[in-house]
C-alpha cells in the first residue's frame, strides 16, 4: 500500500543554508531509491523548517531506504545542522474515503 511520509527537519538559523545545499545533491538519491514515487520539498524561512513531503510504494520501502541513510552515517552527519530531532509521520493513502 503506498504512503505518504512527511520529514520536518528544524534547523539551526547558522547552518540552515549549508543544509539546503546538501539537500541538493542529497535528494537526488532518495528520489532514485528503489520505491520512492516522489519527493517534494518546502522550507519556512521565518522557523528555518525544512519539510519533505514522500511519496512510496510502502512504508518497508521508506523504511529501507531510512536504514540504508542511518548505514551510510547520513543522519549522523547532519545532526549538527538541526535544532532538535526531524519528526516523521507515514500517512496511508486511502482513495477509498
Amino acid at each position: 500500500m503506498s504512503v505518504m511520509v512527511t520529514v520536518e527537519f528544524k534547523l539551526k538559523p547558522d547552518a540552515a543554508e549549508g543544509f539546503l545545499e546538501a539537500m541538493k545533491s542529497t535528494l537526488p538519491d532518495t528520489r532514485a531509491f528503489e520505491g520512492c514515487q516522489e519527493v517534494k520539498t518546502y522550507y519556512e524561512s521565518e522557523t528555518q523548517s525544512l519539510l519533505l513531503v514522500e511519496l512510496w510504494d510502502s512504508a518497508e520501502h521508506q523504511q529501507t531506504y531510512l536504514g540504508w541513510r542511518v548505514e551510510t552515517g547520513m543522519m549522523e552527519a547532519i545532526g549538527d545542522a538541526l535544532a532538535g530531532a526531524p519528526v516523521f509521520r507515514t500517512f496511508e493513502i486511502r482513495d477509498d474515503i
